[in-house]
C-alpha cells in the first residue's frame, strides 16, 4: 500500500532530499513564472471567451494539485493559448444551438478533460495515444495564432467582429469595415505591441508582458480612457476562487465530449513532448501515464474552483528553467503569487485597457510560429511537410477540430498507404562476404545467376499482401529467361497474416508454371511459428527454409550444379568469400 501511494504521490521522489539550493532555485523560477502567469493568464483567458479572472483562478489549485503528481521537474503549468483557441471553438458550437452560460460550460469542459485524463492515465494509455502526430502538431501550432489573433481584432481596433464565419468572411468584413475603426483602441494596441517587440529585443529576460500591463493600468488610471471609447476590464472580484460544483447537465456533457477529447489528447501530447525534451536535456526520465494523471487531476480538481483548462506552456517552462528550477515546487510559489494577487491586487485590474490585453496575446502567441520546423518536415520527408500545410490551411478553412481531425485522419491514410507499398529490395552478395545489401545502394553489390533474391522491408499481412504479390510476380516474370529460383530474404519481417500466406501459396503456384521455385530465408521464431501452424511449411517444403540469404543462395546453387553438371557454386564461392 505504501509502495501504491509512491508510485501515485510522486513529490515523495524528491521532497525527501529537498534542500537549500532546491528551494533557491525553485524560488527564482516560481518568481519569474508566476510574473509572467499574471498578464497570460489574464490574457488566455479573454481568448476562451471568459473575464480575465478565471485565468488566475487557473494559477490557484491546478498548481497546488500539480506537483503532487508529477514526474516532470521542469513543467510549468497553467492555461496555454492553444488550448484556449479549442475551448472557444467548441463552446461556441454549444451556445450555438443552447442558451448556455459560457462559464459553466468552459468549467464542465475542464472538468471533462480532467477526467478523460485521469481515466486513460489509470488505464496506461500513454504510449498508444500517439494520434496527433508532428506534422499535425506543427500544422495545428502555425494555425492557432492566427486564429487566436482574429478573435482580438475587435480589442484591437474597436471593431465588432463575428468570429464564428468563414477565415474569409472575417477578413473580408474586416477590410470593408476599415473606415469604422476606433483610433484611440487603434493607438493602445500600436503603443503596446510596439513596447513589447522592443522590450523584447533589447532584453529577452525582462518580463515584458508585466511591465507593458503596469504602464497601461497606470496611464489608465492618470487619464481619461473610458472617456475616449477605449474598454477597460472593469470590476474584478477579489478573493479565492470558490468551491462549487459544475452544471453537470447531460445535454451539455454530450456537448461538449468530443472538445474535451481534443483537448485531453492535445494537452497530453504537449506535456509529454515538452516535458521530455526538458528531462532529455537534463538527463532523467518522465513517466506519460504518470503525467497524464498529474495534468488530469490538476483540471478535474481545479473545475471544481472555477479553473480554466491547464496545460504546460512552453514560454514559462523555458523560463522556469533558465531561472534555474529544481522541482516541480516551483509551481507552489507561481500559485502562492497568483493568490497574493486575488487577494490584494484586483482592484488596480481595474483600469486595464483591452487592447493592451489583446497585444500581450497577439504578441505572445506569434512566437509559437515556426517556419524552421515546417521547412525541416518538407526537407526531411516531403509527405510529412504536405500534412503539416494540410492541417494548417483545414484549421484555418473549416475549424479547429476539424482541421485537427482531417490532419489526423490524412496521417493515417499516409500510413497506411505506406504500410501497403512497402519497400522491396533486390538483393545482391558483397565481394568477399556472406553479405546480402539492396543493389540499387550498394554498386559493390552482385547478382548471383539465375536466382532472384528479394528482401521484403515490412510486416506482411493484408494491406500489402497483394502489393508483394503483383511486385515479387512481376520482377520474377521480368527476369524468367535467366531466373529460376527466386529467394526472399524475410529478416524485417515482424507479423505475418493468413491473407499474406494466401498470396504467398499464389505466387509459388504462378512460379511453379514458370518452372521457378521460391525459398524463404531469415524468418523470425514468431513468423516461422505462424508458418507451421499454418501448414504452409508443409505446402512449400522443409527444405525450402533457411536461417540466412547465403545459406539459401548456397543450396539452391549446389541443385542448380547437379542439373547443368556446372560450377555455379564454386563462382560464387570465388565472389562471397
Amino acid at each position: 500500500m505504501k509502495e501504491h501511494l509512491r508510485n501515485i504521490f510522486r513529490v515523495t521522489e524528491w521532497a525527501t532530499s529537498y534542500g537549500k539550493v532546491d528551494l533557491t532555485g525553485d524560488l527564482k523560477a516560481g518568481i519569474t513564472t508566476g510574473i509572467m502567469f499574471i498578464p497570460q493568464g489574464m490574457a488566455y483567458a479573454v481568448i476562451a471567451g471568459l473575464p480575465p479572472i478565471y485565468g488566475l483562478y487557473a494559477g490557484v489549485i491546478p498548481l497546488l494539485i500539480y506537483p503532487l503528481f508529477a514526474t516532470s521537474r521542469h513543467l510549468s503549468a497553467g492555461p496555454v493559448a492553444v488550448d484556449m483557441i479549442i475551448v472557444a471553438a467548441g463552446i461556441s458550437a454549444v451556445t450555438l444551438t443552447a442558451s448556455s452560460d459560457v462559464i459553466a460550460l468552459v468549467i464542465l469542459l475542464t472538468m471533462m478533460t480532467g477526467m478523460l485524463q485521469l481515466l486513460m492515465g489509470s488505464l496506461k494509455l500513454g504510449s498508444m495515444l500517439n494520434f496527433f502526430s508532428r506534422p499535425v502538431i506543427t500544422g495545428f501550432i502555425m494555425a492557432a495564432p492566427i486564429i487566436i489573433s482574429l478573435t482580438q481584432l475587435e480589442n484591437m481596433f474597436g471593431l465588432p467582429v463575428n468570429i464564428d464565419q468563414n477565415l474569409i468572411f472575417i477578413l473580408s468584413d474586416f477590410v470593408f469595415d476599415l473606415q469604422l475603426i476606433h483610433l484611440p483602441t487603434l493607438y493602445w494596441t500600436s503603443a503596446s505591441i510596439l513596447l513589447l517587440v522592443i522590450i523584447k529585443k533589447i532584453s529577452p529576460s525582462l518580463p515584458g508582458s508585466m511591465i507593458v500591463l503596469g504602464l497601461g493600468v497606470l496611464i489608465a488610471w492618470l487619464t481619461t480612457i473610458e472617456q475616449q471609447g477605449v474598454e477597460i476590464v472593469g470590476e474584478i472580484e477579489d478573493g479565492l476562487p470558490p468551491l462549487s460544483l459544475p452544471d453537470l447537465s447531460y445535454t451539455s456533457f454530450v456537448a461538449l465530449l468530443p472538445t474535451a477529447l481534443t483537448l485531453a489528447l492535445v494537452q497530453f501530447m504537449t506535456i509529454t513532448s515538452l516535458g521530455n525534451v526538458f528531462a532529455k536535456r537534463h538527463g532523467y526520465l518522465i513517466d506519460s501515464n504518470q503525467e497524464l494523471i498529474s495534468i488530469g487531476s490538476s483540471n478535474f480538481l481545479g473545475s471544481l474552483f472555477s479553473s480554466l483548462p491547464i496545460s504546460a506552456s512552453f514560454s514559462r517552462t523555458a523560463a522556469s528553467d533558465q531561472a534555474g528550477v529544481k522541482t516541480p515546487a516551483a509551481n507552489w510559489i507561481t500559485a502562492v503569487l497568483v493568490i497574493l494577487t486575488l487577494l490584494l491586487l484586483t482592484p488596480v485590474f481595474y483600469y486595464l485597457p483591452m487592447p493592451v490585453l489583446a497585444s500581450i496575446i497577439v504578441v505572445s502567441v506569434f512566437g509559437l510560429i515556426d517556419i524552421q520546423e515546417v521547412k525541416f518536415l518538407i526537407r526531411t520527408r516531403r509527405s510529412e511537410g504536405g500534412i503539416a500545410v494540410f492541417t494548417f490551411v483545414a484549421t484555418l478553412m473549416i475549424g479547429i477540430q476539424e482541421g485537427i481531425l482531417l490532419g489526423v485522419g490524412v496521417s493515417m491514410l499516409m500510413m497506411i498507404y505506406k504500410i501497403s507499398r512497402p519497400t522491396v529490395a533486390e538483393l545482391g552478395v558483397l565481394p568477399d562476404t556472406h553479405s546480402f545489401k539492396n543493389i540499387e545502394r550498394n554498386p559493390d553489390a552482385t547478382r548471383i545467376e539465375g536466382i532472384l533474391i528479394l528482401r521484403i522491408d515490412a510486416s506482411f499481412s493484408f494491406i500489402n499482401a497483394e502489393f508483394f504479390r503483383d511486385f515479387i510476380l512481376s520482377k520474377s516474370k521480368k527476369q524468367n529467361s535467366e531466373t529460376r529460383y527466386v529467394i526472399i530474404d524475410g529478416s524485417s519481417i515482424n507479423h505475418l497474416d493468413t491473407t499474406a500466406i494466401d498470396s504467398m501459396i499464389s505466387v509459388i503456384k504462378s512460379l511453379r508454371t514458370w518452372d521457378m521455385d521460391l525459398y524463404l530465408s531469415g524468418l523470425k521464431g514468431p513468423v516461422r511459428d505462424i508458418v507451421e501452424r499454418s501448414g504452409f511449411e508443409e505446402y512449400l517444403g522443409s527444405d525450402h527454409f533457411y536461417r540466412t540469404p547465403h545459406m539459401a543462395v548456397k543450396h539452391v546453387l549446389e541443385k542448380m550444379d547437379e542439373k547443368d553438371d556446372g560450377s555455379r557454386a564454386e563462382k560464387y564461392k570465388s565472389i562471397s568469400y
